[in-house]
């Protein structure tokens, strides 16, 4: 392990996953902090101290504090020049950038456990409310990003031949897709693209299977 980079997350948060899969294709040797958020360890102190929002995850490298999984990788794209995480077009990153948003700040942040937690509360339908939110918002939101994927610089991942960060969001989106029974037979761009990344050793050490 690497004293000097930490990385405080949750197994399960797939905003977590991402950041894990961006460290692991960079071969960044890292201690992995647990926060659970079961236990609501995310709104404790310390976490707080790290990271303002009360969310993970927070990268720590040496005396910096990183938070934000897009920020975290995109810094991390900047920092190692072979990263190859976005690509070099100003048109390509927009279009990387726009996949990565559709599924981080779309799909994600209204799937988020606090959000579907107060659903059920004002809901009183506990279980069957969180899952129909769920599968209705999971669903709706990949349907959207296999349109876009349609494109002619898709490849073998969502953007060209090598994966990077839209790749690092769909992954996990697709993990928790499972988790909640979303139909995903009407996403062949999607379900090609997810088979090829998680035959990675970067995506496989970042399944949340093998870190929890």
């Amino acid at each position: 392990m690497n004293a000097d980079v930490k990385l405080y997350d949750y197994w399960r948060s797939s905003a977590s996953y991402r950041v894990r899969i961006a460290l692991n294709s960079l071969d960044i040797i890292y201690e992995r902090v647990p926060v659970d958020l079961l236990k609501a360890e995310h709104k404790g102190r310390e976490n707080i101290a790290r990271n303002p929002q009360g969310l993970v995850p927070t990268l720590v490298l040496g005396d910096k504090i990183l938070t934000q999984s897009l920020a975290i990788i995109e810094y991390l794209n900047e920092t190692h020049p072979d990263a190859g995480f976005l690509p070099e077009s100003p048109l390509g990153r927009q279009r990387v950038r726009a996949l990565s948003y559709a599924i981080a700040m779309e799909i994600h942040p209204i799937c988020n456990m606090n959000v579907a937690a107060h659903v059920v509360s004002l809901t009183g339908d506990g279980d069957v409310a969180r899952g129909d939110w769920m599968r209705k918002f999971i669903s709706e939101g990949l349907m959207s990003v296999e349109l876009m994927l349609d494109h002619s610089e898709t490849g073998a991942f969502c953007h060209g031949d090598t994966p990077g960060m839209a790749d690092f969001c769909l992954v996990p989106q697709i993990y928790n897709a499972k988790r909640w029974g979303v139909e995903l037979g009407n996403l062949p761009r999607v379900n090609e693209i997810t088979e090829r990344c998680n035959e990675l050793p970067a995506f496989v050490a970042a399944h949340p299977d093998q870190v929890k």
